[in-house]
């Protein structure tokens, strides 16, 4: 055993090909560093748990933390220790806005436990432990939020077939915009299906398989350091998906004044009807201009990266 075990994983951004994933087309999601979760675990007289939400003993967890529960549990287990400890996590990942808060701090909490205990934790290990853990969080997870905030690269996901990496290649920041407000992604998926089972239904289809296209070619843009052109089908999938009923006001006033603040481009992530959006900048200099912007117009709260950094796994 170590003094002190330490884990860390972080965020995760659908770049392109939310909502149309659900329709068999391709999906493109990044990790996202400027976001994290660390975990410290220490030796102590109880399993005993600190964080956000609840400072306790792990027996007592609330229901609200129960998949970070069940990943301690099944992570003690299968290292054979019921020797009792203290886990301290700190978050700068919010909930419920579509980057993979509840998956982090599973990959955080496992990796700090088996570097307490001084295990190697293969790859594999660690993404079953998160996905036991998820389907208390989610139901029926892809296993992509378990993936993406653990690794350090960019991923191609289709439903129905293994997630594909790639390597990113691209000179340009993200700036990622939080809303405040909750997204609400079952009401936005349930409102797409209506829509494609009703009188229009090819018509929207027709969107769906458009934003596939545009993912597509994203991933091209992504790999050849085209970042004007990744902007463009950033805008041009946030009008597909603002058509298709999953933006809303503040989303959209958000993607214009970053357009108008000489974004590359500008769009939802994840469920939309809240969470938040991104926008593609030069260069750090015009990112904090952005940023900037978007708070005046009502963002929560706003996060740099530049894509071309590299991300510590360990």
């Amino acid at each position: 055993m170590k003094a002190l075990g330490f884990g860390q994983a972080n965020g995760k951004i659908i770049l392109m090909g939310e909502h149309a994933v659900v329709y068999g087309e391709p999906s493109i999601a990044i990790p996202f560093p400027a976001t994290h979760i660390h975990v410290h675990v220490t030796s102590h007289d109880e399993l005993f748990i600190e964080c956000d939400f609840y400072k306790g003993l792990v027996l007592e967890m609330p229901e609200l933390l129960e998949s970070l529960h069940k990943a301690i549990d099944v992570t003690l287990e299968r290292l054979g220790q019921d020797e009792t400890v203290k886990i301290i996590i700190e978050s700068t990942i919010p909930a419920e806005r579509g980057m993979g808060s509840s998956a982090a701090v599973a990959v955080a909490t496992v990796r700090a436990l088996y570097d307490y205990f001084q295990v190697p934790l293969e790859k594999s290990t660690l993404l079953e432990i998160v996905n036991i853990a998820e389907k208390i969080a989610h139901g029926n997870p892809s296993g992509l939020d378990a993936l993406m905030t653990s690794s350090s690269q960019p991923y191609t996901y289709t439903k129905g077939k293994a997630p594909l990496p790639f390597t990113l290649a691209m000179s340009a920041v993200l700036v990622v915009a939080d809303t405040g407000v909750t997204g609400q992604t079952k009401a936005a998926v349930a409102s797409i299906a209506e829509k494609i089972q009703g009188e229009n239904g090819a018509h929207y289809q027709q969107m769906i398989h458009e934003l596939g296209s545009l993912t597509s070619e994203s991933q091209h843009y992504m790999q050849e350091d085209e970042p004007a052109l990744l902007g463009k089908n950033m805008t041009n999938a946030h009008r597909l998906l603002d058509k298709l009923g999953v933006s809303n006001a503040l989303l959209n006033e958000l993607v214009e004044v970053s357009l108008k603040n000489n974004a590359y481009g500008a769009k939802l992530t994840g469920g939309g009807r809240g969470g938040c959006m991104i926008a593609l900048a030069k260069n750090q200099q015009d990112a904090t201009i952005i940023a900037n912007a978007l708070k005046k117009a009502g963002a929560y709260q706003t996060w740099l990266y530049e894509m071309s950094e590299t991300i510590d796994e360990n």
